[in-house]
């Protein structure tokens, strides 16, 4: 009598309890990395924000709130200098950076020319090189010249390294730009002119200003750059705080910083919003 054979089913594997608790465990412990990179990152500013209310004056004996130190701050006339100077830079290398990084966006973005994987890869130095090495090689390129050292390097340094942040948001902006409303405006008569500054212009300002608020940030806060270009009587808010750490820190010390903190998170939180809108 032979054997009667009966068809077989695979029945699916369903995952073991030990596999469950793996899943489960690294998942929590991801969670608790993060939550531990974050506290490492943060916690040393959040200090130096309640420091900054101490009435002592030792940065490190609390006896009370106070806005002591933020007055003393506001009327230290070095301190003031600094912050004119900084806003002064700050402005002007983002307005020019913000006009040749828009240009050198849509050129790259919306044009072929000779050299323009050459150009294109050149623009990514100033972002993946360290600062030290853009300084020294910006410090070099003003001896060699002959240039004096002042503000106006310090201008000319910002607007070099900013000009590539600016256009890597503008252009980002341009990947993502829907192309036909240009082709519909110069089917409907509008020249390229008409066309740029009615349709494409208020298409790409959000990334234009983000840009923009970036390359503002970057130059209030730089100090490595700075410090190499900065002549006699040019000295920059961060310049400044590094003058006076190294005398001591003080609560004004925590004052100033936490000001500038403040300020370069508002900006940046501005730029993120600006690019997903």
């Amino acid at each position: 009598m032979s054997a009667t054979t009966f068809p077989t089913r695979s029945i699916p594997a369903t995952p073991s309890a030990r596999g469950r608790l793996q899943a489960a465990f690294n998942k929590r412990a991801l969670l608790w990395l993060a939550v531990g990179l974050f506290l490492f990152l943060y916690i040393p500013i959040v200090i130096l924000i309640i420091y900054s209310f101490n009435d002592s004056s030792q940065i490190g004996l609390w006896t009370g709130f106070s806005l002591r130190w933020y007055g003393e701050l506001f009327r230290n006339q070095a301190v003031l200098d600094a912050l004119k100077l900084s806003l002064w830079v700050a402005v002007w290398s983002t307005l020019i950076s913000t006009f040749l990084g828009t240009l050198t966006a849509l050129a790259l973005e919306r044009h072929n020319f000779w050299g323009k994987i050459t150009y294109d890869a050149i623009l990514y130095l100033p972002v993946i090189i360290p600062d030290i090495v853009m300084a020294l090689s910006t410090l070099l390129f003003f001896v060699v010249l002959g240039v004096a050292l002042s503000k106006y390097t310090i201008l000319i340094a910002h607007v070099a390294f900013n000009i590539s942040f600016v256009a890597i948001v503008v252009r980002a902006r341009l990947a993502d730009m829907n192309s036909t409303l240009e082709e519909a405006a110069a089917d409907l008569g509008a020249n390229a002119w008409q066309t740029f500054r009615r349709v494409t212009l208020p298409l790409l300002m959000p990334g234009i200003i983000s840009g923009a608020l970036l390359a503002f940030t970057l130059s209030l806060d730089d100090f490595v750059i700075t410090f190499f270009v900065a002549g006699p009587g040019s000295t920059t808010l961060p310049v400044r705080v590094y003058s006076m750490i190294r005398f001591g820190l003080t609560p004004e010390v925590n004052a100033v910083s936490t000001l500038m903190f403040l300020g370069s998170t508002l900006l940046v939180i501005i730029s993120l919003v600006l690019q997903r809108r």
